[in-house]
């Protein structure tokens, strides 16, 4: 067996990783106190995990949920985002790995459609 064959076998991991860059959200699910948050961009995702950029130091250990803007929409029309909570599993400069224990897609309001919305009900009571 050559020594590449046998390097691409010990990185063999559950899933497939795809290399996709979005904007995301994370927070820290923190039961104690104050709520850690910030902004990022996934590098790579799996089925079973994300590796994103972080502002912050994110302890091994920590559970977050992250919101990641989707590059698909819903009827063609309405955007949408992945909800996903885990915890992490690795951080270094900058990078942390998450582990996907749930995840759901919800859909994304645009900036400013809560206005719009309201501007309509106006319009309808008059």
């Amino acid at each position: 067996m050559g020594t590449q064959q046998q390097a691409r076998e010990a990185d063999r991991r559950r899933s497939d990783r795809f290399a996709i860059e979005r904007e995301l959200r994370y927070r820290a699910l923190n039961k104690r106190g104050g709520e850690e948050a910030g902004e990022g961009k996934t590098l790579n995702m799996s089925s079973s995990g994300v590796l994103f950029t972080a502002g912050q130091i994110l302890r091994p250990g920590r559970r977050i949920e992250l919101a990641i803007s989707w590059p698909a929409q819903l009827n063609n029309k309405c955007a949408l985002k992945l909800v996903a909570r885990g915890r992490i599993v690795r951080f270094e400069n900058g990078v942390a790995a998450m582990e996907i224990q749930q995840y759901e897609f919800r859909t994304q309001s645009a900036p400013g459609a809560a206005a719009s919305l309201m501007g309509l009900a106006k319009l309808a009571v008059m």
